[in-house]
């Protein structure tokens, strides 16, 4: 519990509170006026984040409401920040830039040619969001999504391992006038949305899978065993009927009456159990943005022309010194996690090969970049068209 115990310490002394660390794994907190009301601690308490609880001290850990008591303390600051960060030893451009390209860009139905590649810095955004996902259990997690807005490559990957290479920098400072005017703009709101919520939505189905199928098979289990108990019962009582059938006189039409009674008795019973075990299995996902991170960092910016019959066009794409390794190309329709893409006929863009695949319905191929939904048939009959152009 160190880490919690050194993160509520400086929290606390952040937001005016005397903090004082007590062994093993305890706080004395004399805290100001908006602390204690925020928390409901006393003017003077004690923290306890071990296991050994010291007499007289709260227990604080990750159980219970601790985190969003502190995230309601914490407000919105550090949801978002910016870091310019450089490597300490200047680390030379590749030597072989179309090696690059070819270990980064597949162009099955086009060809590329290296144009030229120059030293820059670029704007990369990373975006942290929380889910919770809400059946019968509870799971929770976190999923980053990362973005080149210089090139508009999905650079995920390539920030997750640059995460280990910034806990190493020693200096965290804003970028520069220059660096922010190389780096360019940032998207618009429209484009963010556009470009993160189809990834968002994929990641964070392929994470809740393992906790579906799971699901799946409780509820299976319990369905099933709901069908025995009632099938046995309804069976009991129609055997009985059955029996019946042919007796004649007052006590066998009560008899018949009593087991017909029976009969429907457990077939609502179990149309009963059976929406009880819909409601209990139900699933809720919820989705947060947790914080932003802008990252300024140098790339050597490779140009390509990108010949598809007789268009041409210019896509540019990063290599990263901090990585060692250059990005996927920018992919105009489609999630853009592999480097395989598509060149269309009309506006020559990038998709990967779901966004130019044939219309379900006539099927006619078209591009999801160009048109959002078939030309021909309209947006009814091609449930899988994604732009995030």
């Amino acid at each position: 519990m160190s880490e919690l115990r050194d993160f509520v310490a400086d929290l606390l002394e952040c937001k005016g509170a005397v903090v004082e660390a007590l062994d093993p794994d305890g706080l004395a907190v004399l805290a100001p006026t908006p602390v204690q009301k925020a928390m409901g601690w006393p003017e003077l308490a004690r923290l306890s984040f071990g296991a050994a609880r010291a007499e007289g001290a709260i227990p604080a850990g990750l159980e219970g409401d601790w985190l969003d008591r502190f995230g309601t303390l914490l407000g919105d600051e550090g949801r978002w920040c910016e870091r310019a960060a450089s490597p300490p030893v200047a680390v030379p451009a590749p030597s072989d830039p179309e090696h690059v390209l070819e270990r980064a860009l597949e162009l099955p139905n086009a060809v590329w040619r290296f144009q030229g590649m120059t030293a820059t810095y670029t704007r990369c955004m990373m975006l942290t969001f929380r889910y919770t996902a809400v059946s019968d259990e509870k799971r929770e997690g976190l999923i980053r999504l990362g973005f080149n807005l210089g090139t508009g490559a999905v650079v995920t990957d390539i920030l997750a391992r640059l995460g280990p290479e910034l806990a190493q920098m020693p200096d965290w400072h804003a970028p520069s006038q220059a660096t922010r005017d190389a780096a360019g703009p940032a998207w618009s709101a429209a484009t963010l949305e556009a470009r993160v919520r189809p990834l968002l939505d994929q990641q964070v189905r392929d994470h809740i899978e393992p906790f579906l199928r799971a699901m799946r098979r409780r509820l299976e289990r319990d369905r099933n065993r709901v069908h025995l108990y009632h099938d046995d019962l309804r069976g009991s009582s129609l055997k009985r009927l059955a029996a019946l059938t042919r007796a004649e006189g007052d006590r066998a039409e009560a008899d018949r009456r009593r087991e017909t009674l029976r009969v429907e008795a457990v077939e609502r019973e179990y149309r009963a159990k059976l929406d009880d075990l819909r409601h209990n299995y139900a699933l809720k996902v919820n989705v947060e943005w947790v914080q932003a991170l802008d990252l300024y960092v140098p790339v050597q910016r490779i140009e390509v022309l990108i010949r598809r019959r007789k268009g041409e066009r210019v896509i540019r794409l990063d290599w990263h010194p901090l990585a060692r390794t250059a990005e996927l190309p920018l992919c105009e329709a489609g999630l853009g996690l592999d480097r395989v893409r598509l060149v269309c006929d009309d506006a020559l863009h990038l998709t990967e090969p779901a966004g130019q695949a044939p219309c379900p319905s006539c099927r006619k191929p078209f591009c999801r970049a160009c048109h959002p939904a078939c030309p021909r048939c309209g947006p009814a009959h091609d449930s899988h068209a994604t732009s995030v152009a």
